[in-house]
């Protein structure tokens, strides 16, 4: 399994480009999952629902499943922030990539999403684990570097960057924390 993070502030274009790349990744016959880190309170589930009502009854957990899909639903006790790596823990491990959105603070290699018309700071200047940097504006990066510069636009160049690059993003599960 393959882990990289995609990080940057919010309008930046992470989702965008994840939602390019992933089909750029399928195309080279490669499985891709994603993590996403949600700030707010989210449902995927409906009231009326045979789940939404298990969970309203008190289920701890809700798996559901059909042919085509498996979802799990785990209502938490008291709040919890988990970590990336329980996240990516959770997923099939036959996977040839993972797509992390969010987590910029995570100890992941990334690429950091910039560009210059948000007026936020770029944060390969504080960050070690910021790999390359995807923008659309490289002329207007707050400082030059010797990260690789890629097309925010050209999911299929950040696709080749990726596989051209591989043996970095393996990612180990024995090595995390749990």
């Amino acid at each position: 399994m393959n882990v990289v993070g995609f990080a940057g502030y919010s309008g930046s274009g992470k989702t965008t480009l994840v939602e390019k790349l992933i089909p750029a990744l399928k195309l080279r016959g490669l499985r891709v999952s994603v993590v996403k880190h949600a700030h707010h309170k989210f449902d995927i589930d409906h009231p009326g629902k045979d789940t939404f009502r298990h969970r309203e009854a008190g289920a701890f957990e809700v798996v559901v499943a059909s042919n085509n899909r498996l979802a799990l639903m785990r209502e938490f006790e008291q709040p919890a922030e988990l970590s990336v790596h329980q996240l990516i823990a959770e997923l099939y491990e036959g996977v040839d990539w993972v797509l992390v959105e969010g987590f910029k603070h995570s100890d992941l290699l990334k690429i950091e999403v910039w560009r210059a018309a948000s007026n936020k700071p770029a944060r390969y200047l504080e960050d070690a684990f910021v790999v390359a940097i995807a923008t659309d504006s490289p002329g207007q990066l707050p400082e030059a570097t010797l990260r690789p510069v890629l097309d925010l636009n050209d999911a299929e160049a950040v696709a080749d960057f990726l596989l051209n690059n591989q043996e970095r993003f393996v990612y180990s599960f024995e090595d995390r924390p749990g």
